[in-house]
């Protein structure tokens, strides 16, 4: 893929690709390209058509053999300007030429192919292809009737997973076990009578999240298993749409979108089907296979940040495309109370103390661990400035930029905080390796 792609996007899955033995760019229509003119040669011309194929939500058939195109990275530095032109916002185009600056790049160089990108295109508007046949599309694999394990961690949180176990009940798709980890103290044990639900209750006295889940999937007994949220509401055909996705993309992982009551709702790509570069724990069904093929979920993110990504990455690294499926919605309250808020994070960015190290480390853990070092500092330098902004305003434009302006009068603590979260992501990458030379033995 394009190589600038690693300063705004330094952990985004599909900067991997080259890296993934299975189909992710399209086959058939890779001689649809307009571009051969604007690029120094037609195979960078190509992949610049098959990468709004991916954005369009082009999704290749998974028995395709991998595109040889998907191992190619552009360098050449004018191509790497037209294609952000062309995909990005100015702003953005802007942001790389600053950083390259400040990274002792020849001057005359970038800025002239800074400018030669504006002169040599313009930007692409991306349409989002539709599977119309998606309405009438009868799923053998829902006939087949298959068991569903819906996995629910909680944690001091039984006002709202009363309303997740109430809208289980009111699922179309009937052929379903609902496995609880609660974590809270003290456990009501009576909460979990009287529902019209099977459910198998595990009570685990440590806090831990991955744990949790872990345990759910090992005692599981349905062939797919079904992730959920305790802080989470969902239509009544949820199941039903997660299965019929599966069937009708021939995968086997299925990605529901989120809207998020705080901090922003959909985004314009939550609205079609794509593949996902988001693995959500909330709202994700995954074959049983999967995790006999990659593993459980890393525990070196207990108590922290993105494990549920890693889990996705790693999924993709094994050979297995994540659909990203606009028709199994849920809405997550995200709560104050309860779950990893109780644990001290709002999210991988912002930890609940001014403090803490930041980002949360097990951030920097992963994406040090798969992408590199050089990723990481890319990724401090977009996020660290805004993540002082209140959560509640994260998808805000205008926040965003005042945040970032006002950024230098947090500069000295943000500095300590990146430091310690960088010591820990180092320790745990340390630990994993330990664990790594183990499991090879």
């Amino acid at each position: 893929m394009f190589e600038f792609l690693k300063y705004i996007q330094p952990a985004n899955y599909y900067r991997l690709i080259n890296q993934m033995p299975q189909s992710v760019l399209a086959n058939d229509l890779i001689s649809i390209y307009d571009t051969k003119n604007i690029y120094s040669d037609i195979d960078t011309a190509k992949l610049d058509t098959l990468y709004q194929l991916l954005q369009s939500g082009k999704i290749p058939n998974n028995e395709q053999a991998k595109n040889p195109l998907q191992n190619s990275i552009i360098t050449n530095v004018k191509d790497n300007y037209v294609f952000i032109r062309r995909f990005f916002s100015p702003l953005q185009l802007i942001y790389i030429l600053i950083v390259r600056l400040f990274s002792f790049k020849n001057p005359l160089f970038e800025i002239y192919a800074f400018f030669n990108a504006f002169v040599a295109s313009k930007r692409v508007l991306i349409e989002p292809k539709k599977y119309s046949e998606w309405n009438t599309f009868e799923s053998i694999l829902v006939k087949k009737n298959p068991l569903v394990s819906v996995i629910i961690p909680t944690l001091n949180r039984y006002e709202y997973l009363k309303d997740v176990l109430a809208d289980l009940e009111l699922q179309d798709y009937k052929n379903f076990e609902v496995i609880v980890v609660d974590q809270s103290e003290p456990v009501d044990i009576k909460f979990y009578k009287g529902w019209n639900l099977k459910i198998q209750l595990i009570v685990q006295e440590e806090k831990a999240l991955w744990l949790a889940r872990n345990r759910a999937i090992e005692t599981s007994e349905g062939e797919y298993i079904l992730l959920f949220d305790d802080d989470s509401r969902v239509d009544s055909d949820w199941i039903m749409n997660h299965l019929k996705c599966l069937d009708f993309f021939n995968v086997q992982i299925s990605a529901g979108v989120t809207h998020t009551l705080v901090g922003g709702g959909l985004g314009k790509k939550d609205r079609y089907f794509h593949l996902s570069d988001v693995f959500d724990t909330g709202n994700a069904m995954v074959h049983r296979s999967i995790f006999e093929n990659v593993g459980l979920f890393d525990r070196q993110f207990e108590k922290q940040r993105m494990g549920d990504s890693e889990f996705g990455l790693r999924s993709l690294l094994g050979g297995f495309n994540i659909i990203s499926n606009p028709y199994s919605k849920r809405i997550h309250l995200k709560v104050e109370t309860g779950g990893l808020r109780q644990m001290g994070s709002w999210d991988a960015l912002r930890p609940k103390s001014l403090f803490a190290p930041r980002p949360v480390p097990s951030v920097l853990y992963l994406i040090r661990k798969y992408h590199g070092n050089q990723e990481a500092v890319y990724y401090l330098i977009r996020n660290i400035p805004q993540s002082y902004m209140p959560y509640k305003f994260k998808k805000n434009k205008l926040m965003r930029l005042a945040y970032s302006l006002i950024f230098p009068l947090f500069l000295p603590i943000a500095c300590v905080a990146v430091f310690q979260s960088w010591k820990k992501a180092s320790l745990k990458i340390q630990i994993g390796n330990l664990i790594d030379k183990v499991d090879g033995i």
